[in-house]
């Protein structure tokens, strides 16, 4: 089964086994539309889901019925079966499959491979080529094409020199 991860573990919350987690979707609601979440590949149903005023989700999840079980989870990963996984806009992609993919120039230039996104302001790439990380934002006109068909990004050179820190 393909998973995507969706969250991470930030600490119990309360009394009742209920877990705080930063989420890794748009929002946090598409991670309850999931229904199930697997941490280290065991599945948990999602018996109850809130969204904080500080933007986290509060999870209570099936087998987790206290504090003292809901701390053994802390810093772990939330994964989702990809099938579960909402339907994205046009042009919107998860970042795993962008993970991995070679970024290029419109010239065919190889600039390195994708190995982290960070989001900020905007997205933060990370590529590295030759054991050298290179960082650049996601921003308007630098990434001209996301080719998932042959794990490739795409980027305006012109644009990326300008942006990039090497």
């Amino acid at each position: 089964m393909d998973r995507l991860i969706i969250g991470e573990v930030l600490k119990p919350q309360g009394i009742r086994g209920e877990l705080k987690v930063k989420t890794f979707t748009d929002t946090p609601e598409d991670v309850k539309a999931f229904g199930t979440v697997y941490i280290d590949n065991v599945p948990y149903k999602i018996l109850s889901f809130r969204v904080g005023v500080d933007g986290a989700a509060y999870m209570g999840l099936r087998g987790i019925p206290d504090r003292n079980a809901a701390e053994l989870f802390r810093g772990k990963k939330l994964e989702g079966a990809r099938e579960d996984a909402p339907e994205l806009e046009e042009g919107r992609y998860y970042i795993v499959d962008i993970l991995g993919m070679t970024c290029e120039t419109e010239e065919g230039e190889v600039l390195g491979v994708v190995k982290d996104i960070r989001n900020l302001a905007s997205d933060i790439y990370t590529i590295e080529k030759a054991g050298k990380s290179i960082l650049f934002p996601a921003v308007k006109d630098v990434i001209v094409k996301y080719d998932l068909e042959n794990k490739k990004l795409i980027v305006n050179k012109t644009i990326f020199d300008e942006i990039a820190v090497y």
